[in-house]
């Protein structure tokens, strides 16, 4: 079905390839953006990164051809910073935004015209067939579609044997759907970022991104931390945050109570997950504490014995490991 996309549309998806088409057919040029009443649309633009570097998604949607714009103004001024770590967590927001969008519209069933938007983008994007059931209420993916990106999943609900399954399809919710190829649409927005070439940025522009960088480089550069003294499972979940890459929640699991276990304090642990594109220091803080008994339910967690973490592709056992139940025992028998 070939459809219409309407400005509504393009300003909740403005990865589209239409938004850019829109824009070009608006008459709109590099140069318009030195103009005076472009000042609103790249001060959003630094709200917009701002709101996605704390761990936020960007709610403005008033004014449908600003957005379009703002996130074209804010892809420039990303790539103008030329902060990795500013990048990846920018890239996770939109891409948590346009979750957002997704998991609306997919729980509007009747509207064919919806339908054709979201199989347009599952579809030609990432090039994953969804369907509904009859009912409406759950979506069908295949098999081999759902394998494919559920591998990157550690929690045990996207286990294929806790899922339903029929006839070679997988059954999953709205927001289940969605959860499939967010990680896919960051590592698209990022691409993209990293593919721009940018000639002479507009003065206005340049501005705002020299004093984004300013402000940002103090509180999102790396923090590497040392990884020589542990087991290889935490070595390589340290390596992993030092290259402010997304851990999995296991893995967070396993680094945090480890951590714990061998008498870290709470704020150093909190400090070694800020390189997480997700990260939102509030949230962390009382996780880490929830681990440790202090919040919550007031047990304190055990680390998870390396049978749990080989289940769950946690483990990267070397000869040193010197046939260890626990990630704790690491050393002592060689002490």
């Amino acid at each position: 079905m070939s459809i219409r996309l309407g400005t509504g549309d393009l300003a909740r998806y403005p990865f589209l390839n239409e938004a850019g088409e829109y824009l070009r057919q608006s008459g709109f040029g590099w140069e318009e953006l030195d103009r005076p009443d472009m000042a609103d649309i790249i001060q959003r633009a630094a709200e917009r990164i701002e709101a996605g570097v704390s761990g936020k998604v960007y709610e403005k949607l008033d004014r449908y051809e600003t957005e379009i714009l703002t996130f074209l103004v804010t892809l420039i001024m990303v790539k103008s910073i030329g902060m990795e770590p500013v990048l990846k967590k920018y890239a996770l927001a939109e891409a948590r935004r346009a979750e957002k969008f997704l998991t609306e519209d997919l729980r509007r069933q009747n509207d064919a015209q919806r339908q054709a938007l979201l199989s347009k983008i599952f579809g030609d994007l990432f090039g994953l067939a969804i369907d509904t059931t009859e009912d409406g209420r759950l979506f069908k993916v295949k098999v081999t579609d759902y394998l494919a990106r559920s591998s990157h999943f550690h929690e045990q609900e996207w286990k294929m044997i806790n899922r339903l399954v029929s006839n070679g399809n997988v059954y999953l919710g709205p927001d289940e759907t969605v959860r499939l190829v967010r990680n896919e649409l960051a590592v698209m927005i990022n691409g993209r970022v990293h593919a721009m070439s940018l000639p002479a940025l507009p003065k206005a522009i340049k501005e705002r991104s020299d004093t984004l960088r300013a402000e940002l480089a103090p509180r999102y550069e790396y923090r590497a931390h040392s990884v020589t003294e542990y087991p290889p499972c935490v070595k390589h979940a340290i390596e992993v945050m030092n290259r402010g890459e997304n851990l999995p929640h296991s893995a967070r699991l396993m680094l945090a109570t480890y951590m714990l276990a061998i008498d870290k304090p709470v704020d150093e642990i909190v400090e070694m997950f800020k390189n997480a594109p997700d990260f939102n220091e509030r949230i962390t803080r009382y996780q880490v504490e929830h681990l440790a008994g202090s919040k919550g339910s007031r047990t304190k967690y055990s680390v998870p014995s390396c049978d749990k973490l080989r289940t769950e592709n946690l483990c990267f056992a070397t000869k040193d490991c010197d046939s260890i139940i626990n990630p704790i025992q690491f050393g002592r028998r060689r002490k």
